[in-house]
C-alpha cells in the first residue's frame, strides 16, 4: 500500500503520528545527549545522573494509564495533543534550570506527557489501517522517530560546545505546533465513535477499562508477559541513547560533539531495523520477527567491547541499534491486535506506561554497574535481559501467526 492510495484521513493519521514520533524521540535523544554535560556541570554522580532520564518514569506511569482510559473515553485526538502540550513544556522547561532537583520535575512532567503518545498514536494507526498492514505503517511511524533522534544528535554535536545543554531543551517546545494542528484538523476514528454509541446504550460496554487487562488470569498472564518484553525493550533502548555517549567519551577518547556524531550512525541502524522488522511482522508474523530481533540483540551487544577501533565501535553501536531497536513498534501493533478497540489505548498506554515505569530506571542501575565494575558487566547484564524476553515471547501462543486472538481487529 503506497502513500498515494492513502485515504485522506490517512494521511493526516500518519502525518500527525510520524511528526510527534519525531518529537517524541528528540526528547529522548537530547537527555542522553546531553547526560555527560549534565554530569559535569552539576558535579554529580553517575548513577545520580542516571536518575534524572530514570526518573521520567514516575510520570510516564500516572500519565500513560490515565491518557488511555481519557483517551478510550472521550477521544484519541483530543487526548493525544494535550498530552504533546505537556511534554513540549517539560521540555523547554528543562533548559531554564541548573537544580538537579528541578531537572527531575521536569522529567516527571515530561513522562506524564510522552506517555500518552506512543500508545495512543500507535491505536489511532490501527483504526485507520487494516491488521495486514499494522506492522508496516507502525514501523513507517517509528523510521520517522529516529529521524528525530538523527536531528537531535546533530543538533547536540552543534549546541552543547558552543551553547551549552540548556539551549537544546529549548528546542522542546516545537510539540506545542503539533499539538495544535492534531486538535484542529483531524476527527475522530470512526471506530471510536462507533463504540462510544454504543457504550450510551449498553452498560455492559465499558470504554476506557484498566482492569480488563487483567480480569482474568488468562488475561492477566498475557498482560504480564507483553509488559516484560517491552520493559526489556525500553531497557536496552535506554541503556544505549543515555550510555553509548558517555562510554564513547571515556572509552575512545572523544569529545562531546564527536560521540554526539556516532550516535546518528546507531540511530541510523535503528530506524533501518525497524523498517525491516515491519515488513517481517506483516510477512512473517510476530513470533518469527521476535525470535531473529530479540536473539540477534542478545548476541549484538558483545560488539561493543569487541571493538577495538573508533570505526569497529561506529560499526558496533549501528548493528545493535538496528537489533535492539528495531522491534519498537512492533509492541504497539501486537497490542493493538490482542486488545479489543474499547480499551486498545488504555491497553496500550497501560502496557507501555508500567513497561517504561520500570525499564527506564535502568540508567541508574547501568550507571552504578560503570561507578563499581565495567563495561564488560553491562553488556552481559543487557544480554541476558534479551533472551529472557525471548524466552517470555516463545511462551506467548496468541502471537502464533493465525492465531485466532491475534488475527482479529475489531
Amino acid at each position: 500500500m503506497h502513500f498515494k492510495q492513502f485515504t485522506k484521513y490517512q494521511k493526516r493519521v500518519s502525518l500527525s503520528t510520524g511528526i510527534g514520533f519525531v518529537l517524541e524521540r528528540m526528547d529522548a535523544a537530547f537527555i542522553g545527549l546531553a547526560l555527560a554535560s549534565i554530569i559535569a556541570t552539576l558535579h554529580i554522580t553517575k548513577a545520580e545522573g542516571g536518575l534524572i532520564p530514570s526518573i521520567t518514569a514516575i510520570g510516564s506511569l500516572f500519565g500513560g494509564i490515565g491518557f488511555g482510559i481519557l483517551a478510550d473515553k472521550f477521544g484519541r485526538v483530543k487526548t493525544l495533543s494535550w498530552s504533546i502540550f505537556i511534554y513540549a513544556l517539560g521540555t523547554a522547561g528543562m533548559g531554564l534550570t541548573n537544580s538537579f532537583f528541578m531537572l527531575c520535575v521536569f522529567r516527571i512532567i515530561i513522562g506524564i506527557g510522552t506517555s500518552g503518545e506512543y500508545g495512543i498514536a500507535l491505536t489511532m494507526l490501527s483504526e485507520a489501517f487494516a491488521k495486514k498492514y499494522m506492522g508496516r505503517i507502525s514501523s513507517a511511524a517509528g523510521v520517522a522517530g529516529q529521524l528525530g533522534a538523527v536531528l537531535a544528535s546533530l543538533l547536540a554535536a552543534f549546541i552543547i560546545p558552543h551553547y551549552g545543554w540548556h539551549l537544546l531543551f529549548f528546542i522542546g517546545i516545537l510539540p506545542v505546533i503539533l499539538a495544535w494542528f492534531i486538535r484542529f484538523h483531524l476527527p475522530e476514528s470512526d471506530t471510536f465513535n462507533r463504540n462510544r454509541e454504543l457504550a450510551k446504550t449498553s452498560e455492559k460496554i465499558h470504554l476506557g477499562d484498566v482492569w480488563s487487562l487483567f480480569s482474568t488470569p488468562h488475561e492477566a498472564f498475557l498482560s504480564l508477559r507483553i509488559i516484560i518484553m517491552f520493559l526489556i525493550h525500553i531497557a536496552g533502548y535506554t541503556t544505549v541513547m543515555n550510555w553509548l555517549p558517555t562510554i564513547a567519551q571515556e572509552r575512545m577518547h572523544v569529545n562531546v560533539a564527536s560521540s554526539s556524531l556516532w550516535m546518528v550512525f546507531t540511530i541510523i541502524g535503528m530506524a533501518a531495523g525497524i523498517g525491516v522488522f515491519g515488513y517481517m511482522q506483516d510477512r512473517f508474523g510476530s513470533r518469527l520477527a521476535f525470535s531473529i530481533y530479540l536473539l540477534g540483540s542478545a548476541a549484538s551487544v558483545y560488539l561493543l567491547i569487541m571493538a577495538q577501533t573508533k570505526l569497529e565501535f561506529v560499526a558496533a553501536g549501528t548493528i545493535v541499534g538496528f537489533l535492539t531497536d528495531g522491534m519498537y513498534s512492533g509492541y504497539g501493533a501486537i497490542v493493538s491486535s490482542l486488545y479489543s478497540s474499547k480499551n486498545r489505548a488504555t491497553a496500550n498506554n497501560t502496557i507501555m506506561s508500567i513497561a517504561k515505569t520500570i525499564g527506564t530506571f535502568t540508567p541508574v542501575l547501568i550507571g552504578f554497574i560503570m561507578d563499581v565494575s565495567t563495561i564488560t558487566m553491562v553488556v552481559i547484564f543487557m544480554s541476558c535481559c534479551y533472551v529472557v524476553s525471548f524466552v517470555v515471547m516463545m511462551s506467548i501462543k496468541q502471537l502464533k501467526k493465525g492465531h485466532p486472538r491475534y488475527a482479529k481487529n475489531n
